[in-house]
């Protein structure tokens, strides 16, 4: 597929913040903030709030301005495939994989992408959610021509499940 000549976006681009549609403000507070752990940084009524890790002003922001009491997207719409959060070490993402298992959260997959580990959800409005950590950039499969190499493989979700278990909290 071709793609347009033209400038490359500046690599300082980063993504700031997610906003999504939700049904329910407040269950979508008990998933983000009670399950996955995102700190309450603000709201706008009972029509959105604004969700971060840490300080920063919101890594997440949901609302009902258009979807209140609405209805998950038909399968084979377009629109979001998933929100992607990264990890600091595999064992904080072990940490979270625990927490989605005490919350009975089911997984929609979980897999070894060669330079990162995933584990995939859906929130209570199905959105699609994605929990993963960075191995080391030195660990990246290459290609023979120094290219990364993007790979699938399955994830061992139970050794996954054990990591970061006995450090007591934030220490890596």
């Amino acid at each position: 597929m071709p793609v347009a000549d033209s400038e490359p976006i500046d690599p300082r681009v980063r993504v700031g913040h997610v906003h999504l549609k939700v049904a329910d403000l407040e269950r979508s507070l008990a998933f983000y903030c009670g399950v996955l752990g995102f700190g309450l940084h603000g709201l706008l009524g009972n029509e959105a709030a604004f969700l971060a890790a840490g300080s920063y002003h919101h890594h997440l922001a949901i609302n009902t301005w258009d979807s209140r009491g609405g209805s998950l997207p038909p399968e084979g719409s377009t629109g979001l495939h998933h929100v992607a959060f990264v990890y600091p070490t595999r064992a904080a993402l072990g940490r979270a994989l625990r927490r989605l298992r005490a919350a009975a959260v089911q997984l929609t997959g979980a897999s070894d992408h060669g330079g990162t580990e995933a584990i995939y959800l859906r929130d209570p409005d199905g959105n699609g959610i994605e929990l993963y950590w960075d191995r080391p950039e030195k660990e990246w499969p290459r290609n023979p021509d120094g290219s990364l190499k993007i790979v699938s493989k399955p994830l061992d979700v139970e050794k996954l499940a054990g990591e970061g278990s006995s450090d007591g909290g934030f220490k890596e």
